[in-house]
C-alpha cells in the first residue's frame, strides 16, 4: 500500500489502516492469514516458492467457501460483482 495516496485519489475512495499491534481491528485479514498458513507456514522462505505454487494456492482460497460469504465463494462473490458492474455499465450507456 506505498501508493495509497495515488489509489485514494485516482479512485476518489478512503483508504483506512488498522493500528499497529491490533489484530482484532483486522479480523478478515487474520482469518485470510490462517487459511495461507495452511500452505505457507509462518517464517517459510518463499524464495524456492514459484509464482505457478503460489497462483495455485490463490486459486485454492479463492475456490474455498466462507461461511461470512454465506458459504459462497470469494470467486463467486467477486464474479457476481463484475458482472452487476458491467450490467450497470451496460445500462447506463443505452
Amino acid at each position: 500500500m506505498a501508493r495509497h495516496r495515488d489509489l485514494a485519489t485516482a479512485n476518489g475512495i478512503q483508504v483506512y489502516f488498522a493500528d499497529p499491534h491490533s489484530p482484532w481491528q483486522r479480523g478478515s485479514n487474520e482469518n485470510a492469514n490462517g487459511l495461507v498458513r495452511e500452505y505457507l507456514p509462518k517464517g517459510s522462505d518463499l524464495s524456492g516458492t514459484s509464482q505457478d505454487e503460489l497462483n495455485t494456492i490463490a486459486d485454492r482460497l479463492n475456490e474455498r467457501p466462507r461461511r461470512i460469504l454465506g458459504y459462497q465463494t470469494p470467486r463467486e462473490i467477486f464474479d457476481k460483482l463484475l458482472a452487476d458492474e458491467q450490467i450497470k455499465h451496460l445500462s447506463s450507456q443505452s
